[in-house]
């Protein structure tokens, strides 16, 4: 508990330095510049377009994500469909009898012959957290301001079609999110206190057959985990969030203008108390925060459908009709599916690889029981939340073309100026969502990376806290700066971490099919 006390303190000392760096005007705008030009050609390699006239210029990065996942939709005979009843009741509990763990006495093999037991776990020792709290905790990293932010500009550039297409590749997605987390579980290591230590560097390393091939990925995964740890998953989020507050409480009148190093270190210190305890804290908060968030957001998403009931059909309408056969919507039929499959990878991170990380920390016997679960994740993500936005943008008349050239903090104002026409004070609701939906995916953002620098730099204590006290640092200067090009940067490195992580789970694809028969074998005998 000292070292604990000790390290929140060490964190407070080293964010107050910080406060005068935040209020030195330009110098913020200096770093952006000279980092944005050291890494500008990362940036537009991981983000590079390829124009296919017309208008309709496509993200490359998009083809494989979206390739993969319909190869995967295909090789597990539609696991993203007939597995849906499973996952629930898996969450529900329903099979934990066949779960429960048994004593296995070895731990992290760096050499595993192939048997999950290998690396699954030791004596005593069975995983950190359960089903439903390792879903809550990636679903955090992953419902956020993209579910409310990114669908807004989707659906202002690519018009009511582009929610049918995001529909689509968040069920693809599914795919994917069981083959990664499958693997994340199998190949995991659980360390003698029982810590586990798991995600594509692990499966990458151990499960590749050309264990050179194997090493390279893993390191790469590794570094682009940590810079998108950094940026996406946390400068860029509580940037975001501290300009809903300060819009909210006043804009320029508002007694936050200009303090945003002031509300980076109320949210540095509260991510410190949390990330300090490690995953099984993480879990904790986010089995709360995120089922609260979704039931909250989701409870008024239907609200104002209800209240415009309708006007239900005809959204609808503007679907289907939008997604087969645009008019006056930039780029046609292409660019509306873009937009769709865009946002939804863009959201749910669906052959990315983080997930696996958060759901390899299970308690389970059977790696394909987690990677059934994590099927659940894009569904909610995609398929509920997003979807929900999309309905109420459409029904309350936001989906405009005159919207499409809004950056992330205006569309978070336009999607809560549609809720607020149906319900005045959910604005502030909002507000409130942002923030926590922002402070859930930090801490979530936070194990991921460390896991990633555990890899990289060792386990010890040391190294930990090193990370974490770095993280906090960078919640401030992403609260306080105006880094554009540094959350470029680190927004880059997250899907530059799906090069790797593809590679793998589709060379891997095996050995999860044999992980899922031997659990369907014992679910079967267990009816029996």
């Amino acid at each position: 508990m000292r070292l604990k006390n000790k390290s929140l303190l060490a964190i407070l000392f080293t964010l107050l330095p910080l406060i005068t760096f935040a209020q030195e005007k330009g110098i913020d705008q200096q770093i952006d510049e000279a980092f944005g030009k050291a890494t500008g050609w990362f940036v537009k390699a991981i983000f590079y377009q390829i124009d296919f006239g017309g208008g309709v210029k496509v993200f490359w990065v998009l083809f494989p994500l979206i390739i993969g996942a319909l190869y995967f939709t295909i090789y597990f005979k539609f696991i993203n469909f007939r597995g849906i009843r499973t996952s629930i009741n898996i969450v529900r509990g329903k099979y934990d009898e066949i779960d429960h763990h048994e004593a296995m006495p070895v731990a992290g093999d760096p050499t595993p012959g192939g048997d999950a037991i290998e690396t699954a776990a030791i004596e005593g020792h069975e995983g950190e957290v359960s089903h439903f709290q390792a879903l809550t905790a990636a679903l955090s990293a992953t419902v956020g301001l993209g579910n409310i932010a990114g669908v807004a500009i989707a659906v202002s550039i690519g018009g009511a079609g582009a929610t049918f297409w995001m529909i689509v590749a968040g069920f693809l997605g599914m795919a994917s999110k069981f083959v990664e987390c499958t693997l994340g579980v199998k190949y995991r290591d659980i360390e003698s206190d029982g810590t586990v230590y798991g995600g594509p560097m692990y499966y990458l390393t151990k499960g590749l057959k050309n264990k050179s091939l194997g090493k390279i990925l893993a390191v790469l995964f590794a570094i682009f985990v940590i810079g998108g740890s950094f940026g996406g998953g946390n400068m860029f989020q509580v940037n975001q969030a501290f300009q809903l507050v300060e819009n909210i409480t006043g804009g320029e009148s508002s007694f936050l203008y200009g303090k945003g190093w002031l509300f980076g270190i109320i949210m540095a210190i509260l991510v410190g108390i949390v990330i300090i305890g490690g995953i099984k804290k993480i879990a904790k908060v986010t089995d709360k925060i995120v089922p609260f968030m979704v039931v909250i957001y989701v409870a008024a998403s239907l609200f104002v459908i209800f209240a415009n009931f309708d006007m239900v059909g005809d959204a609808f309408a503007q679907i289907f009709e939008g997604a087969f056969s645009p008019e006056g919507v930039a780029g046609g039929a292409i660019g509306v599916l873009v937009q769709g499959f865009r946002r939804a990878a863009f959201s749910n991170e669906a052959g990315v690889g983080s997930a696996s990380i958060a759901h390899s920390a299970v308690k389970t016997k059977y790696a394909a029981s987690e990677g059934l679960v994590a099927l659940l994740e894009p569904f909610i993500d995609t398929v509920v939340v997003c979807t929900m936005t999309a309905l109420v943008l459409i029904i309350t008349g936001n989906v405009t073309s005159a919207n499409a050239g809004l950056n992330d903090a205006q569309a978070i104002l336009l999607t809560s100026g549609a809720f607020e026409s149906a319900i005045s004070w959910f604005p502030y609701v909002l507000t409130i969502a942002v923030v926590l939906f922002a402070f859930s995916t930090m801490i979530s953002w936070s194990y991921y990376g460390f896991q990633g620098w555990a890899y990289l730099f060792g386990r010890s204590k040391k190294m930990e806290y090193a990370y974490k006290v770095i993280f906090c640092l960078f919640v401030i200067i992403g609260s306080a700066a105006s880094l554009g090009s540094v959350i470029g940067f680190s927004d880059a490195m997250i899907f530059a971490m799906m090069v790797p992580n593809m590679i793998g789970i589709v060379l891997l694809a095996p050995k999860v099919k044999d992980e899922l028969n031997k659990y369907t074998k014992a679910i079967k005998s267990f009816k029996e």
